[in-house]
Order: structure tokens, then C-alpha cells, then sequence
């Protein structure tokens, strides 16, 4: 595999010295990589391991509860994803990983924030969820919660993304069901119209929602040899499965 320059300046978009980039094992650096990497003093870096396949029925490691970002109990403020201290920064600034700060318009950024509102619409429609009885959604729900969490730390610490997992059915045969709704729960494809309740249409939203964000993580890493931001694209595109998947779920009346 050979790396080009302007695959670096997909990891980095706006360089800065001393910037790290990550470089797969056996890759080498065409001339003009090897010139961008030497004119900004960038520190290469060897890419992330593989994440494990994912094991049905147990829960995996970013199946969590959420934790506020920054942890006051010390005399200094810090990060609880990066360890880092938590210091003043420019109000148009946030910070792009452990290292650096970026402008709030950087592609990453703006990703970012759409995961976040997400994560926030899938909070709202579990709850919603609970209220209304349907307790298996509620709980898939929460793990999808946790996954946007999972997607954003990814991002944020520049890594290979964990496989989405739900508690009870395993990958395989939640691609089955989208694929194949009649032969796995006895329905056919799902159409929804005025008759169907708040939960059918509220996920039909974020199943939208994640097909838009997979565009932009397509347009923020563009290159398919990008050491992460690959796996992140291939989430969304198995998280709109997912939603698509628990509309159907919910429709046939299934757990």
C-alpha cells in the first residue's frame, strides 16, 4: 500500500507541527507524502488493531450508562475520554483530539455534532419507549444510545469504531431480517403512513438521520484506506440498519 499526501491531509484537513498521522503497517509514503510529513514535523503512527467480532448475547464494553465529559473532583479539571486537563481555550475552538484544537467548522467537528443530536433524539424516543410499554425497544434503544457515545469517542480518539451488537439478535441475523422481513418475522417490508403510532415515525426519523450523517462521515473521510474513518462510515451505514430493523421488529409485534 502506498500512502499519499493527500490521504495525510484526509486525517488532518488543517496540519499543524508536530501533528500526529497514522500509517498502516508495510505502507509506504509516495515522495510527496514523505515531503508533507517532513515539512510539518508530523509523528507517524502505527494504525489501530482490528476491533473483535462482536458475541451475541453478551454486552459489549461501550454498552454503558453516560458519564458527564469532565470530572471535577480533583484540584484541576479533566477530560474523562482523554485524561487531559481542561484548560481555557478560544470560544471558536474546540478541541479535535487529545492534542489539538480545531476551528468549530472542521468536518470532523461538524460530525461530530450531528452525532450528538443523534444520540440525543435516541434518548427521547427511549424514554418514550419505556413510557409506552415497549420495554424490549427501550432496552435496544439504550444500547444504541451507547453506541452513538461509542461512534463519537472512535472519532474523537482516532480509532477503529467497536461492531454494533444488540442483546439479542446478532448481527447476521439482524441483516436477514432487513433483508428478508418475511421469512424472519412474518412481515413484509415496512411502509408507514398516518396510522402508525409516534415510536413507528419517530424511528423512521433517526433511521434518516443516520443515513444523512453517514453521507457527511463519507464527505469528513472520504478515502476508503483511511486507518479509521472507514470503519466509522460503515457504522452508520449498520446503524440506519439497525433502526430500520427495530421499526420492523416493533411492527410484527417480535422481541
Amino acid at each position: 500500500m502506498i500512502i499519499t499526501e493527500a490521504e495525510l491531509r484526509d486525517q488532518l484537513r488543517t496540519p499543524t507541527l508536530g501533528a500526529q498521522v497514522v500509517i498502516p503497517a508495510g505502507a509506504r509514503l509516495s515522495p510527496s507524502a514523505a515531503d508533507f510529513i517532513k515539512q510539518w514535523s508530523l509523528v507517524a503512527v502505527d494504525a489501530p488493531t482490528a476491533a473483535p467480532a462482536a458475541t451475541p448475547g453478551l454486552a459489549e464494553e461501550w454498552d454503558k450508562a453516560s458519564v458527564f465529559p469532565v470530572d471535577f473532583t480533583g484540584s484541576i479539571p479533566t477530560c474523562t475520554s482523554c485524561g487531559m486537563e481542561v484548560t481555557q481555550k478560544a470560544s471558536a475552538l474546540t478541541q479535535l483530539n487529545a492534542h489539538h484544537f480545531a476551528s468549530k467548522t472542521h468536518p470532523r467537528i461538524k460530525l461530530r455534532g450531528r452525532v450528538d443530536s443523534l444520540h440525543a433524539k435516541v434518548l427521547l424516543i427511549q424514554r418514550m419507549a419505556k413510557e409506552a410499554g415497549e420495554s424490549a425497544l427501550a432496552r435496544d434503544l439504550g444500547t444504541v444510545a451507547a453506541y452513538c457515545r461509542e461512534l463519537t469517542s472512535a472519532e474523537y480518539n482516532e480509532r477503529l469504531v467497536a461492531p454494533l451488537q444488540l442483546q439479542t439478535w446478532s448481527v447476521d441475523d439482524i441483516h436477514r431480517a432487513t433483508h428478508d422481513p418475511k421469512g424472519v418475522l412474518g412481515i413484509e417490508h415496512l411502509t408507514i403512513d398516518e396510522d402508525d403510532t409516534e415510536l413507528q415515525h419517530l424511528l423512521n426519523v433517526v433511521r434518516t438521520d443516520a443515513r444523512e450523517i453517514e453521507i457527511l462521515a463519507l464527505e469528513t473521510f472520504p478515502s476508503p484506506h483511511h486507518p479509521y474513518g472507514e470503519s466509522i462510515c460503515h457504522a452508520f451505514n449498520r446503524l440506519s440498519s439497525i433502526f430500520y430493523f427495530l421499526q420492523l421488529r416493533m411492527k410484527a409485534g417480535a422481541e
